[in-house]
């Protein structure tokens, strides 16, 4: 991936939904490069899909934090199923070492995130957790409103 290809990411992580005669010229090139730069990084699988970000998500919540979760034997999947179904639970990421699941949790209130974390403790196959709060973020990939 050379300049080129980062410069037409960033773009792209900004708005993906821009026209490719808009994304060329911000790029300096022409519109069939930027399109055939476009193809050669879904191909390669470099760029593997596009989404949408809906205002909840782009607008801070009040309370931010990441739960790290212990999991008995072999309950993985019932747990990240069960965590799915969590209005509060933004992301859910396996890991490996000390905690088996990493989520980050989003909430309006320090009451709504403590509620949330007691009812997180109460699913079968959850043996331990640790929280922090997330106090502030100086850099984030995520594009924001």
């Amino acid at each position: 991936m050379d300049s080129l290809d980062q410069k037409l990411i960033t773009l792209l992580r900004h708005s993906a939904r821009r026209s490719i005669s808009d994304l060329a010229a911000d790029l300096g090139v022409s519109r069939a490069t930027a399109r055939s730069r476009m193809e050669r990084l879904e191909q390669s699988g470099e760029i593997i899909g596009y989404t949408v970000i809906l205002r909840a998500e782009a607008i801070s919540s009040a309370v931010r934090g990441i739960m790290m979760i212990e999991i008995e034997g072999h309950a993985a999947d019932r747990v990240i199923r069960a965590l799915g179904g969590f209005a509060e639970v933004a992301t859910i990421h396996t890991t490996n070492g000390r905690w088996d699941l990493v989520v980050e949790l989003n909430t309006a209130t320090l009451t709504e995130f403590d509620a949330v974390l007691r009812r997180i403790r109460l699913v079968p196959g959850i043996t331990g957790s640790e929280t922090s709060l997330l106090l502030a973020t100086p850099r984030s990939t995520k594009a924001r409103l």
